[in-house]
């Protein structure tokens, strides 16, 4: 039985569409997941806290299933998808005109947006440029290339030549075939030339919706297998059963469309990547990390999230996420821990992975430091920061991020339990700056709001706003945040040391100049007008009698 519920129509609402009641699975569940989601409860409404611990159990899910889209049919087609205008690159020009005796056809996300565009009306312009040839020997297709532009052969043995012009720059190939013939999309069979037909050339694509050409002469559309039908009906749909076994990054793939587009899986879709799950684990990490970081664009990537698990490919990549589903928390939480991950994710803002990264893993140690509240109602999770801080750099070598991302996500998870105590004494605020960093701060507060968000409670007071409000007033005044800041640096330690004795001359510095200008920044945190040059001078030079004087 086909669930004909879209994705987008689930993620209308901004947390996963999730099912709201204990139970094994099947249609019910996805019938809960549906059907019985509750809207996003806000500021305005949602249950009071004293209510939540009930609440909580009633919604904490055993078994998460996501939507699918119905099996492709034979439709009326809608004219206005099939004839509406084409759009145009300069690109195309050029090529048409540099091989006149050729067809030349325009293929891939280009092509599929263009359908996309004529549904919804949202402009999306050609990016990546992606052509195929047919009708000519690739020995005639680079002579004629070359005498416009630029071409460099990617692959001999694909056909895939690099073409680069002033109006842009494109990949174009001949038709080929080709089937993996290693583990991990690494190693293939092609055959390629002009005697392949295009709809073999296009069938060797991902999914339907991107087995779609368009002729550059006329605009004719080239759609053997039903893409069109596929966008229309917001579908994402294989052709091939073992579409996954020959290439298993293409799961990341179905996982990252959907949520971006708000398309559901055909039932064949989500069977193939049940069968296929394990396979994820032979992908690169580097390619793993381009396709989480398309999902971790879209509006929702929960939605994503929540079809790598219920495939099973999310325990090969991430299994640790896995750990918190149904780990019950406590009166500030109404979702169990991977729920309430989920709905974080999602609360934060779009545009930057880091911050998203942190607030998906922002609660993954909690289920490694649960521990029953005496007063019964829920756990308690004493250190989970630190221990979650623990475990990120492990889950994001499966990505082959930059270790600057993977250090700031490691510092937001370490610090996100940070108390808003507004009321704190200027120092003290100070060192809390000390301590996260001042570029850290803005993902910080966000993490906080998506936290707060993700919740699933209303917010409880203005803590938060104004501990943030005392923030900004310190970071106004500008005082020192770190050694640098000083006034005085290590070369003025350094001649102090020289003239009472105690380093030769030429002298570059040791552990004692550090120690010293240590010394000196914990009191200009504790008294900023203390950061002037002469009285850190008669400070340091005191600090070292103290401390590193030859009578001692």
């Amino acid at each position: 039985m086909n669930v004909a519920l879209q994705c987008k129509a689930m993620f209308l609402v901004k947390p996963p569409c999730l099912p709201q009641s204990r139970g094994e699975g099947g249609h019910d569940a996805v019938r809960g997941a549906l059907g019985g989601a509750e809207p996003w409860r806000g500021e305005s409404d949602g249950e009071a806290a004293t209510g939540a611990q009930e609440a909580r159990r009633e919604r904490a899910p055993d078994r998460i299933v996501p939507a699918l889209a119905p099996a492709p049919a034979e439709t009326d087609r809608s004219p206005s998808l099939y004839n509406g205008p084409s759009v145009r690159h300069p690109l195309d020009d050029v090529l048409t005109a540099a091989l006149p005796t050729a067809e030349v056809y325009a293929v891939g996300g280009r092509v599929r947006d263009e359908f996309r565009e004529r549904l919804d009306g949202i402009e999306r312009p050609p990016k990546d440029l992606d052509y195929v040839v047919t009708g000519i020997p690739l020995d005639d297709l680079l002579a004629a290339l070359r005498q416009v532009g630029r071409v460099d052969v990617v692959g001999a043995s694909f056909a895939v030549l690099k073409f680069r012009h002033k109006a842009g720059e494109a990949d174009i190939a001949l038709p080929r075939r080709e089937r993996s013939t290693g583990v991990g999309h690494k190693e293939f069979a092609v055959e390629s030339g002009p005697e392949i037909p295009l709809a073999d050339d296009l069938r060797r694509r991902d999914f339907r919706m991107n087995m779609i050409a368009r002729r550059l002469a006329d605009d004719e559309v080239a759609d053997p297998y039903g893409g069109i039908e596929d966008i229309r009906f917001a579908r994402i749909d294989i052709v091939d059963e073992a579409a996954f076994d020959e290439d298993p990054l293409r799961m990341l793939r179905a996982a990252q469309f959907a949520a971006r587009f708000g398309y559901a899986l055909t039932e064949r879709t989500e069977a193939a990547m049940r069968a296929a799950a394990p396979l994820v684990a032979s992908v690169s990490a580097e390619r793993v990390g381009e396709e989480f970081a398309k999902l971790f664009s879209a509006r929702a990537p929960s939605v994503g999230i929540e079809i790598l698990r219920a495939t099973g490919v999310l325990a090969h990549v991430w299994p640790e996420l896995l750990e918190g589903i149904g780990v019950d928390q406590n009166d500030w939480h109404a979702y169990d821990v991977y729920r309430h991950n989920l709905a974080t994710l999602d609360a934060a803002p779009r545009g930057d992975m880091t911050l998203r990264l942190a607030a998906l893993l922002h609660d993954v140690g909690k289920p490694r430091t649960a521990a029953p509240r005496e007063d019964g109602r829920g756990n308690s999770f004493y250190q989970h920061e630190h221990v979650g801080a623990e475990m990120v750099p492990e889950m994001l070598a499966r990505l082959r991020l930059p270790n600057e991302t993977v250090q700031t996500v490691v510092h937001l998870v370490r610090q996100h339990m940070y108390a808003a105590d507004a009321d704190a004494q200027d120092r003290t605020l100070r060192r809390f700056v000390r301590r996260i960093g001042p570029d850290h701060l803005a993902r910080l507060f966000a993490l906080r709001w998506a936290d707060i968000e993700g919740s699933g409670l209303p917010k409880r007071d203005d803590s938060n706003e104004r501990f943030e409000a005392r923030i900004a007033a310190v970071l106004a005044e500008q005082p020192a945040f770190s050694v640098r800041d000083l006034a005085i640096g290590g070369g003025d330690v350094i001649a102090i040391f020289e003239r009472k004795g105690l380093a030769p001359s030429g002298f570059r510095g040791d552990r004692r100049v550090g120690e010293v200008l240590h010394a000196l920044f914990e009191e200009v945190t504790d008294d900023p007008s203390r950061n002037e040059a002469g009285l850190l001078a008669e400070r340091a030079e005191r600090y070292i009698d103290e401390h590193f004087s030859a009578s001692r």
